[in-house]
Protein backbone atom coordinates (compact mmCIF):
# COMPACT_ATOMS: atom_id res chain seq x y z
CA UNK A 1 0.00 0.00 0.00
CA UNK A 2 1.31 3.49 -0.88
CA UNK A 3 1.76 5.93 2.05
CA UNK A 4 -1.12 8.14 0.81
CA UNK A 5 -4.30 6.89 -0.79
CA UNK A 6 -7.49 8.79 -1.61
CA UNK A 7 -10.87 7.14 -2.10
CA UNK A 8 -13.87 9.11 -3.35
CA UNK A 9 -17.25 7.95 -2.07
CA UNK A 10 -19.05 11.08 -3.26
CA UNK A 11 -19.75 11.89 -6.91
CA UNK A 12 -17.77 14.92 -8.11
CA UNK A 13 -20.94 16.99 -8.46
CA UNK A 14 -22.35 15.90 -5.07
CA UNK A 15 -21.44 19.12 -3.24
CA UNK A 16 -23.20 21.35 -5.76
CA UNK A 17 -26.26 19.11 -5.85
CA UNK A 18 -26.45 19.04 -2.05
CA UNK A 19 -26.15 22.82 -1.84
CA UNK A 20 -28.96 23.33 -4.33
CA UNK A 21 -31.18 20.84 -2.51
CA UNK A 22 -30.46 22.32 0.93
CA UNK A 23 -31.04 25.90 -0.20
CA UNK A 24 -34.29 25.09 -2.00
CA UNK A 25 -35.62 23.04 0.90
CA UNK A 26 -34.44 25.36 3.67
CA UNK A 27 -35.52 28.68 2.14
CA UNK A 28 -38.98 27.41 1.18
CA UNK A 29 -39.62 25.97 4.66
CA UNK A 30 -41.34 27.69 7.57
CA UNK A 31 -39.35 28.78 9.47
CA UNK A 32 -36.47 29.18 7.04
CA UNK A 33 -33.28 27.22 7.78
CA UNK A 34 -29.88 26.42 6.27
CA UNK A 35 -27.48 23.70 7.48
CA UNK A 36 -24.22 24.97 9.01
CA UNK A 37 -21.97 22.88 6.77
CA UNK A 38 -22.25 25.62 4.11
CA UNK A 39 -20.32 28.10 6.29
CA UNK A 40 -17.10 26.29 5.48
CA UNK A 41 -15.76 27.39 2.14
CA UNK A 42 -12.12 28.56 2.17
CA UNK A 43 -13.06 32.01 3.49
CA UNK A 44 -15.42 30.54 6.06
CA UNK A 45 -12.70 28.24 7.34
CA UNK A 46 -10.39 31.24 7.77
CA UNK A 47 -13.13 33.09 9.66
CA UNK A 48 -13.70 30.11 11.93
CA UNK A 49 -10.01 29.93 12.75
CA UNK A 50 -10.21 33.55 13.91
CA UNK A 51 -13.20 32.65 16.09
CA UNK A 52 -11.23 29.87 17.80
CA UNK A 53 -8.62 32.47 18.80
CA UNK A 54 -11.16 34.64 20.65
CA UNK A 55 -10.91 34.66 24.44
CA UNK A 56 -14.68 34.08 24.72
CA UNK A 57 -14.64 31.07 22.39
CA UNK A 58 -13.61 28.29 24.75
CA UNK A 59 -14.59 24.98 22.99
CA UNK A 60 -11.51 24.55 20.79
CA UNK A 61 -9.06 25.36 23.60
CA UNK A 62 -10.94 23.22 26.12
CA UNK A 63 -11.00 20.17 23.84
CA UNK A 64 -7.33 20.63 23.00
CA UNK A 65 -6.53 20.82 26.73
CA UNK A 66 -8.37 17.55 27.38
CA UNK A 67 -6.65 15.76 24.51
CA UNK A 68 -3.22 16.99 25.56
CA UNK A 69 -3.84 15.66 29.08
CA UNK A 70 -5.67 12.45 28.19
CA UNK A 71 -4.33 11.22 24.84
CA UNK A 72 -1.95 8.75 26.47
CA UNK A 73 -4.78 7.25 28.53
CA UNK A 74 -7.03 7.08 25.47
CA UNK A 75 -4.25 5.34 23.55
CA UNK A 76 -3.63 2.85 26.35
CA UNK A 77 -7.34 2.09 26.66
CA UNK A 78 -7.97 1.63 22.94
CA UNK A 79 -4.69 0.24 21.63
CA UNK A 80 -5.80 1.62 18.27
CA UNK A 81 -3.88 0.66 15.14
CA UNK A 82 -6.25 2.66 12.93
CA UNK A 83 -7.44 6.20 13.69
CA UNK A 84 -10.53 7.33 11.76
CA UNK A 85 -11.35 11.04 12.01
CA UNK A 86 -14.80 12.12 10.84
CA UNK A 87 -14.99 15.66 9.47
CA UNK A 88 -11.22 15.88 9.66
CA UNK A 89 -10.72 19.10 7.69
CA UNK A 90 -7.16 20.41 7.86
CA UNK A 91 -4.48 18.63 9.87
CA UNK A 92 -4.94 20.03 13.40
CA UNK A 93 -3.19 20.09 16.75
CA UNK A 94 -5.97 17.92 18.17
CA UNK A 95 -5.20 15.22 15.62
CA UNK A 96 -1.50 15.48 16.45
CA UNK A 97 -2.20 14.72 20.13
CA UNK A 98 -3.82 11.42 19.19
CA UNK A 99 -1.22 10.48 16.56
CA UNK A 100 1.61 11.20 18.98
CA UNK A 101 0.01 9.05 21.68
CA UNK A 102 -0.55 5.98 19.48
CA UNK A 103 2.89 4.40 18.93
CA UNK A 104 1.39 1.31 17.31
CA UNK A 105 -0.72 3.29 14.84
CA UNK A 106 -0.70 1.76 11.36
CA UNK A 107 -3.20 3.85 9.38
CA UNK A 108 -4.90 7.23 9.68
CA UNK A 109 -8.25 7.56 7.87
CA UNK A 110 -9.39 11.20 7.57
CA UNK A 111 -12.97 11.58 6.29
CA UNK A 112 -14.15 14.87 4.80
CA UNK A 113 -16.12 16.23 1.85
CA UNK A 114 -13.22 18.48 0.81
CA UNK A 115 -10.66 16.81 -1.45
CA UNK A 116 -8.30 19.79 -1.17
CA UNK A 117 -8.35 19.68 2.64
CA UNK A 118 -7.66 15.94 2.61
CA UNK A 119 -4.75 16.25 0.18
CA UNK A 120 -3.26 19.14 2.15
CA UNK A 121 -3.55 17.24 5.42
CA UNK A 122 -2.14 14.07 3.87
CA UNK A 123 0.91 15.87 2.50
CA UNK A 124 1.63 17.50 5.86
CA UNK A 125 1.30 14.17 7.63
CA UNK A 126 3.66 12.34 5.32
CA UNK A 127 6.35 14.98 5.81
CA UNK A 128 6.11 14.61 9.59
CA UNK A 129 5.34 10.88 9.74
CA UNK A 130 6.74 9.11 6.66
CA UNK A 131 6.01 5.64 8.07
CA UNK A 132 2.30 6.31 8.65
CA UNK A 133 -0.20 5.13 6.04
CA UNK A 134 -2.94 7.63 5.24
CA UNK A 135 -6.13 6.49 3.50
CA UNK A 136 -8.26 9.60 2.99
CA UNK A 137 -11.97 9.28 2.24
CA UNK A 138 -13.97 11.91 0.33
CA UNK A 139 -17.31 11.22 1.98
CA UNK A 140 -20.18 12.74 3.93
CA UNK A 141 -19.99 11.24 7.40
CA UNK A 142 -23.72 11.82 7.93
CA UNK A 143 -24.48 9.45 5.06
CA UNK A 144 -23.69 5.80 4.54
CA UNK A 145 -20.00 5.30 5.21
CA UNK A 146 -17.87 2.28 4.37
CA UNK A 147 -14.42 2.31 5.93
CA UNK A 148 -11.40 0.78 4.19
CA UNK A 149 -9.90 -2.49 5.34
CA UNK A 150 -7.33 -1.51 7.96
CA UNK A 151 -5.86 -3.19 11.03
CA UNK A 152 -7.87 -3.13 14.23
CA UNK A 153 -8.63 -2.08 16.77
CA UNK A 154 -9.95 1.18 15.33
CA UNK A 155 -10.59 4.47 17.11
CA UNK A 156 -13.24 6.62 15.41
CA UNK A 157 -12.87 10.27 16.47
CA UNK A 158 -15.62 12.84 16.03
CA UNK A 159 -14.28 16.01 17.62
CA UNK A 160 -15.14 19.70 17.92
CA UNK A 161 -18.64 19.07 19.33
CA UNK A 162 -19.88 18.84 15.73
CA UNK A 163 -22.38 16.31 17.09
CA UNK A 164 -24.16 19.33 18.59
CA UNK A 165 -25.00 20.67 15.12
CA UNK A 166 -27.34 17.73 14.56
CA UNK A 167 -30.94 17.69 15.72
CA UNK A 168 -31.77 14.94 18.25
CA UNK A 169 -33.28 12.62 15.61
CA UNK A 170 -30.28 13.22 13.34
CA UNK A 171 -27.90 12.48 16.23
CA UNK A 172 -29.63 9.15 16.83
CA UNK A 173 -29.27 8.15 13.17
CA UNK A 174 -25.65 9.26 13.10
CA UNK A 175 -24.64 7.48 16.31
CA UNK A 176 -26.37 4.30 15.17
CA UNK A 177 -24.46 4.45 11.88
CA UNK A 178 -21.16 4.88 13.75
CA UNK A 179 -22.07 1.93 15.96
CA UNK A 180 -22.51 -0.16 12.81
CA UNK A 181 -18.93 0.71 11.78
CA UNK A 182 -17.44 -0.59 15.03
CA UNK A 183 -16.24 -4.15 15.53
CA UNK A 184 -15.61 -5.62 18.98
CA UNK A 185 -12.60 -3.81 20.45
CA UNK A 186 -13.19 -0.62 18.42
CA UNK A 187 -14.07 2.68 20.13
CA UNK A 188 -15.70 6.05 19.45
CA UNK A 189 -14.16 9.25 20.82
CA UNK A 190 -16.84 11.95 20.86
CA UNK A 191 -16.30 15.66 21.61
CA UNK A 192 -19.21 17.33 23.40
CA UNK A 193 -19.74 20.89 24.60
CA UNK A 194 -21.44 20.98 27.99
CA UNK A 195 -24.34 22.96 29.47
CA UNK A 196 -23.10 25.96 31.45
CA UNK A 197 -24.04 29.54 32.34
CA UNK A 198 -26.02 30.91 29.35
CA UNK A 199 -24.03 34.16 29.43
CA UNK A 200 -20.84 32.19 28.75
CA UNK A 201 -22.50 30.26 25.93
CA UNK A 202 -24.02 33.32 24.24
CA UNK A 203 -20.75 35.28 24.45
CA UNK A 204 -18.95 32.50 22.56
CA UNK A 205 -21.27 33.01 19.57
CA UNK A 206 -22.37 36.66 19.80
CA UNK A 207 -19.35 38.60 18.53
CA UNK A 208 -18.16 40.32 15.35
CA UNK A 209 -16.06 37.45 13.91
CA UNK A 210 -18.94 35.02 14.38
CA UNK A 211 -21.30 37.52 12.73
CA UNK A 212 -19.03 37.53 9.66
CA UNK A 213 -18.86 33.73 9.76
CA UNK A 214 -22.65 33.48 9.97
CA UNK A 215 -23.21 35.80 7.03
CA UNK A 216 -20.65 33.89 4.97
CA UNK A 217 -23.30 31.30 4.18
CA UNK A 218 -25.08 34.01 2.17
CA UNK A 219 -21.84 34.76 0.31
CA UNK A 220 -21.54 31.07 -0.58
CA UNK A 221 -25.07 31.04 -2.01
CA UNK A 222 -24.40 34.26 -3.93
CA UNK A 223 -21.24 32.84 -5.47
CA UNK A 224 -22.40 29.30 -6.18
CA UNK A 225 -26.03 29.91 -7.13
CA UNK A 226 -25.94 33.47 -8.44
CA UNK A 227 -28.13 34.80 -5.61
CA UNK A 228 -28.34 38.49 -4.74
CA UNK A 229 -28.30 38.39 -0.92
CA UNK A 230 -27.29 41.76 0.52
CA UNK A 231 -25.26 40.77 3.59
CA UNK A 232 -25.79 44.20 5.14
CA UNK A 233 -29.55 43.62 5.04
CA UNK A 234 -29.25 40.89 7.69
CA UNK A 235 -28.23 41.02 11.34
CA UNK A 236 -26.47 38.23 13.22
CA UNK A 237 -28.65 36.94 16.07
CA UNK A 238 -27.87 34.45 18.85
CA UNK A 239 -30.19 32.93 21.43
CA UNK A 240 -30.05 30.25 24.10
CA UNK A 241 -33.01 27.83 23.89
CA UNK A 242 -33.56 26.85 27.52
CA UNK A 243 -35.92 23.97 26.74
CA UNK A 244 -33.72 22.35 24.09
CA UNK A 245 -30.43 23.36 25.74
CA UNK A 246 -28.86 24.57 22.55
CA UNK A 247 -27.53 27.78 21.04
CA UNK A 248 -29.22 28.96 17.85
CA UNK A 249 -27.54 31.24 15.34
CA UNK A 250 -29.86 33.13 13.07
CA UNK A 251 -29.80 35.82 10.41
CA UNK A 252 -32.52 38.43 10.94
CA UNK A 253 -33.82 40.41 7.96
CA UNK A 254 -33.52 44.13 8.63
CA UNK A 255 -36.26 44.97 6.14
CA UNK A 256 -38.93 43.45 3.94
CA UNK A 257 -37.07 42.12 0.92
CA UNK A 258 -37.02 39.55 -1.88
CA UNK A 259 -33.89 37.56 -2.69
CA UNK A 260 -33.51 36.02 -6.15
CA UNK A 261 -31.60 32.75 -6.67
CA UNK A 262 -31.32 32.27 -10.45
CA UNK A 263 -29.72 28.81 -10.33
CA UNK A 264 -32.87 27.55 -8.60
CA UNK A 265 -35.30 29.80 -10.49
CA UNK A 266 -36.40 30.85 -7.02
CA UNK A 267 -37.44 34.12 -5.38
CA UNK A 268 -37.49 34.13 -1.58
CA UNK A 269 -39.48 36.72 0.37
CA UNK A 270 -38.33 37.89 3.81
CA UNK A 271 -40.53 39.95 6.12
CA UNK A 272 -38.92 42.65 8.23
CA UNK A 273 -37.55 40.93 11.34
CA UNK A 274 -37.95 37.44 9.87
CA UNK A 275 -35.21 35.05 10.98
CA UNK A 276 -33.32 32.38 9.08
CA UNK A 277 -31.80 29.71 11.35
CA UNK A 278 -28.29 28.79 10.24
CA UNK A 279 -27.03 26.64 13.13
CA UNK A 280 -27.94 24.87 16.31
CA UNK A 281 -25.19 23.97 18.74
CA UNK A 282 -26.55 21.56 21.34
CA UNK A 283 -24.91 21.43 24.75
CA UNK A 284 -24.86 18.20 26.73
CA UNK A 285 -25.18 16.83 30.25
CA UNK A 286 -23.44 13.58 31.04
CA UNK A 287 -26.55 11.55 32.11
CA UNK A 288 -28.48 12.44 28.95
CA UNK A 289 -25.41 11.78 26.78
CA UNK A 290 -25.04 8.32 28.34
CA UNK A 291 -28.68 7.64 27.50
CA UNK A 292 -28.23 8.79 23.89
CA UNK A 293 -25.21 6.57 23.44
CA UNK A 294 -26.91 3.60 25.09
CA UNK A 295 -29.99 3.90 22.89
CA UNK A 296 -27.70 3.59 19.85
CA UNK A 297 -25.82 0.53 21.11
CA UNK A 298 -22.83 2.35 22.59
CA UNK A 299 -21.56 2.12 26.15
CA UNK A 300 -19.58 4.91 27.80
CA UNK A 301 -16.28 3.58 29.12
CA UNK A 302 -14.35 6.77 29.98
CA UNK A 303 -15.28 10.41 30.46
CA UNK A 304 -12.67 13.16 30.20
CA UNK A 305 -13.39 16.80 30.99
CA UNK A 306 -11.73 20.06 31.98
CA UNK A 307 -11.50 21.12 35.65
CA UNK A 308 -14.19 23.72 35.02
CA UNK A 309 -16.39 21.14 33.22
CA UNK A 310 -16.57 23.31 30.09
CA UNK A 311 -16.21 20.49 27.60
CA UNK A 312 -16.20 16.70 27.61
CA UNK A 313 -14.72 13.82 25.63
CA UNK A 314 -16.66 10.56 25.73
CA UNK A 315 -14.92 7.30 24.95
CA UNK A 316 -17.51 4.66 24.09
CA UNK A 317 -17.49 1.11 22.77
CA UNK A 318 -20.14 -1.19 21.26
CA UNK A 319 -22.51 -2.60 23.84
CA UNK A 320 -22.20 -6.32 24.41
Amino acid sequence: MTPFRLTRLLPKDATGADLRADVRHGLTSTPKTLPPKWFYDAHGSELFKKITELAVYYPTRAEDEILAASAAEIAAETGARTLVELGSGAYSEKTRHLLDALPGLHTYVPVDVSESALRQAGQALLVERPFLRVHAMIADFTGTLVLPETPGPRLVAFLGSTIGNLLPAERAVFLASVRDLLAPGDCLLLGTDLVKDPSVLVAAYDNAPTSDFNKNVLSVINRELGADFDLDAFDHAVLWDVAQEWIEMRLRSRTEQTVKIPALDLAVDFAEGEELRTEISAKFRLPSLVNELSSCGLELSHWFTTPAAQFGLALASPSL
